[in-house]
């Protein structure tokens, strides 16, 4: 993996930005960890259907949620071109199954904007705002607190 330098001003964050299916999303670098490729998982019995297993990851067993699944579209068939973003979000260590990472990228406050109040769309409920890019492009930015929520056993449901 090549390394990417970032220069930023105070006024901008930096993301990670990922593909799901033909949809740009982004989630905040602080809480990503690693990325890795896939690698098949261990499935547990009546897990949701967002969760596609279990993954050894030196010595923890993380739980890998398809975020295509998560936000109601169609589940991913993995591949070995798919990828594994690890975060760590309220100290639990979660894997995100997406098509591929496209970049880190620096997002100033001018290129934040609001969603758009288009109706009850229940895949909207998990995004905190859209961020235009210079390349016409719109990310959407993840809110990791409810692609993640707890159970009452503390782990991702």
């Amino acid at each position: 993996m090549r390394q990417m330098l970032i220069e930023h001003t105070p006024d901008q964050s930096d993301v990670v930005s990922f593909r799901i299916g033909d949809q740009d999303y982004c989630i905040d670098i602080d809480v990503v960890r690693e990325i890795r490729g896939w690698s098949p998982t261990t499935v547990l019995p009546h897990s949701p259907p967002h969760i596609t297993g279990v993954i050894n990851l030196r010595g923890t067993v993380v739980a890998v949620v398809d975020l295509a699944a998560r936000l109601g579209l169609p589940q991913t068939v993995p591949t070995p071109r798919h990828v594994v973003i690890i975060v760590s979000v309220n100290s639990q260590t979660v894997g995100l199954l997406a098509d591929v990472v496209s970049d880190i990228l620096g997002i100033d406050e001018g290129s934040v904007k609001p969603v758009p109040d288009v109706g009850p769309d229940p895949t909207r409920a998990f995004i905190t705002n859209l961020i235009t890019h210079d390349d016409g492009r719109i990310l959407r930015k993840l809110d990791m607190d409810k692609i993640l929520p707890r159970s009452a056993g503390g782990q991702p449901s």
